[in-house]
C-alpha cells in the first residue's frame, strides 16, 4: 500500500499539472485571438468588406512598415520620439519623486506644495499645447516640457502615498538607532517605497507616450508624429495606421522593460 505522504505528493503533483496545462491553455488562447482577429480583418479586405481607403488590410500595413524601414525613415523617428521621452521621464520624473519625498515626508511640505499640485493635476495638460506654443514656440522644447509635465502626475501622487503608507515603527526603530536622514532614506524608505513608485512609473510611460502623439502632431519636422502628419498630406492611410501601431508597441515595450526590473528589483519579496 502506498503511505499517506506519496499519496499526498501524488495529489500535489496532479493539481500543478492541472494547473500548468490550464495555464498555458489559457495563454494560447490570449496569444491566438489578437491572430484570429488580424486574419479576420484580412479576409474581410480581400472580400472587400472592409473597404481600402477607410481601413487597409494588414498586409499592406506591413507593407508600408518595410517601406519605412527600408528608406531609413522609420529609424531616424524612433530616434527622435525615444531622445524626446527619454528627456521628459527623465526631468518630469525627477520632479515628480522629488516634491513626492518632500510632501510624504513633511506635513509643511504638504501644507504649502500639495496644494498647487493637485491643481496641475486637474488640468488637461495636452489643452496647455497653445500656451506652450507661446511661451516656448515651436521647437523641441514644449514638446519634452508637454511629456515631462504628463509624467509628472503619476510618479508624485504614488511617491507621496508610498511613503505616507510605510510603517511608522521602522521610522521609530530608525530614531532609536541614530540613523541619519540619508540612512532611512537609502534603508526603509526606498525599499518600502519602491513597489508603488514603480506603478507609477509604468503609468507614467504610458502617458508619455500619449503626449508625444499629440505633440508630435504640431509643428514637428521630425518623428513619428511627423511621419504620421506627412502620410495624411498625402492620403497614406497604411502609413497612419502603421505609425500608430509604432506608438502602441513602445508603449508596451517600455512597459515590459518596468516589469522586468521590477521582478528583479522585488524579487526579494517572493
Amino acid at each position: 500500500m502506498s503511505s499517506p505522504n506519496a499519496l499526498a505528493a501524488a495529489a500535489v503533483a496532479s493539481t500543478s499539472g492541472v494547473g500548468w496545462l490550464r495555464q498555458r491553455r489559457w495563454t494560447i488562447i490570449r496569444i491566438a485571438s489578437p491572430v484570429v482577429l488580424l486574419l479576420l480583418w484580412q479576409f474581410g479586405s480581400a472580400l472587400g468588406v472592409i473597404p481600402q481607403d477607410v481601413l487597409p488590410a494588414p498586409s499592406l500595413i506591413a507593407d508600408a512598415g518595410v517601406e519605412l524601414i527600408r528608406n531609413g525613415q522609420l529609424v531616424d523617428a524612433l530616434g527622435v520620439s525615444g531622445w524626446r521621452v527619454i528627456q521628459g521621464l527623465a526631468l518630469g520624473g525627477s520632479i515628480g519623486i522629488g516634491l513626492g519625498i518632500a510632501v510624504g515626508l513633511s506635513h509643511w511640505f504638504e501644507a504649502t506644495v500639495d496644494p498647487p499640485m493637485q491643481m496641475l493635476r486637474a488640468l488637461p495638460h495636452l489643452g496647455l499645447i497653445p500656451l506652450f506654443i507661446i511661451w516656448f514656440g515651436i521647437g523641441e522644447l514644449p514638446k519634452v516640457l508637454l511629456v515631462a509635465l504628463g509624467v509628472s502626475f503619476p510618479l508624485y501622487l504614488n511617491t507621496f502615498s508610498a511613503i505616507r503608507q510605510v510603517d511608522p515603527k521602522l521610522f521609530e526603530t530608525a530614531q532609536v538607532l541614530g540613523f541619519s536622514f540619508w540612512q532611512r532614506l537609502r534603508t526603509i524608505i526606498i525599499p518600502s517605497a519602491a513597489p508603488q513608485v514603480l506603478v507609477g512609473l509604468r503609468q507614467s510611460l504610458a502617458i508619455a507616450w500619449l503626449t508625444l502623439i499629440v505633440a508630435e502632431q504640431i509643428n514637428a519636422s521630425s518623428g513619428i508624429g511627423f511621419l504620421i502628419n506627412n502620410a495624411r498630406d498625402f492620403l497614406r492611410i497604411d502609413i497612419i495606421i502603421f505609425g500608430l501601431v509604432v506608438y502602441a508597441l513602445l508603449g508596451i515595450t517600455t512597459d515590459a522593460i518596468v516589469r522586468a526590473f521590477e521582478r528583479r528589483a522585488l524579487r526579494y519579496r517572493s
